[in-house]
């Protein structure tokens, strides 16, 4: 199999399962028509049980947040995820497949198979640590929001054995980018950020065919086979200051801190 010229997606598969980092249960993942990845639930659901508001389709590949006017529609993940507040809008259907995603993040938690994300429960040492876990990329002078650490990027091609590359994107032997402490602006007609700096990582000091390839989630190896699919969304969303403001990190990704000796300066190890 191959993607077409002219598919909208480079997905060889357009849903990718995955299961929700925050309760445990299936989601598929679909491209939105602004690049923007969303989590839909995995199955069909009837428009009779599903309000308007909160309807979607798929068609080529690209999710859409309206009905496509038959009597199925899909209907986006965090709308029942047991992990977040319920929404002011809901049908007796949507209350009962919530109940029911609940009662199997239970028996997740009760299996070992997911861990609370609350941070109550950290160990002491480890919440000393200063590393993002969505932190927010520049690649070709644009800012991307990344859907894990950057030590856990990876590949999204095909290999020849038809799985997933393996391949970590720091670790591919390519160059990479540098840390840095930004001013936290907002986008042009925004309202500013009430915080002063925020990390990012930096790419654009890196030749345009790397950025690409950053860009791209790909590989030295397989960036040079573009016929090659892809098996994963990329982990970029585009970064909105004002969206994604609890994802502003106001420090440097550091694991050690250590201090000099005139004026005790701190200064990010990595």
């Amino acid at each position: 199999m191959r993607v077409a010229t002219d598919s909208p997606t480079r997905l060889l598969r357009c849903a990718q399962r995955a299961r929700c980092r925050d309760c445990g249960n299936p989601v598929e993942w679909y491209h939105r028509v602004d690049e923007r990845p969303v989590r839909l639930h995995p199955r069909e659901l009837s428009v009779g049980e599903v309000p308007t508001a909160y309807r979607w389709h798929v068609s080529s590949g690209l999710a859409y947040a309206a009905g496509d006017g038959t009597a199925w529609c899909r209907l986006a993940h965090v709308v029942v995820c047991p992990a977040h507040d319920a929404t002011s809008v809901v049908t007796p259907a949507l209350t009962r497949l919530r109940r029911t995603l609940a009662v199997n993040s239970r028996r997740l938690r009760d299996a070992g198979a997911i861990f609370p994300t609350a941070a109550s429960g950290r160990p002491a040492e480890q919440s000393v640590t200063c590393s993002p876990a969505r932190p927010i990329v520049q690649i070709l002078y644009f800012r991307y929001l990344a859907a894990r650490p950057m030590e856990e990027i990876q590949c999204v091609a095909q290999t020849r054995h038809r799985a997933r590359c393996e391949t970590k994107m720091l670790a591919s032997g390519g160059p990479g980018g540098v840390w840095k402490l930004v001013p936290a602006t907002a986008a042009q007609g925004q309202l500013a950020l009430p915080s002063e700096v925020m990390a990012l990582y930096d790419l654009s000091s890196l030749p345009y065919a790397e950025q690409l390839r950053w860009r791209s989630q790909r590989c030295p190896q397989h960036a040079a086979v573009p016929t090659a699919a892809d098996l994963a969304l990329a982990d970029w969303e585009p970064f909105d200051p004002l969206v994604h403001h609890e994802h502003v990190h106001p420090r440097l990704p550091t694991h050690v801190r250590r201090s000099r000796s005139h004026g005790d300066v701190r200064k990010a190890v990595r």
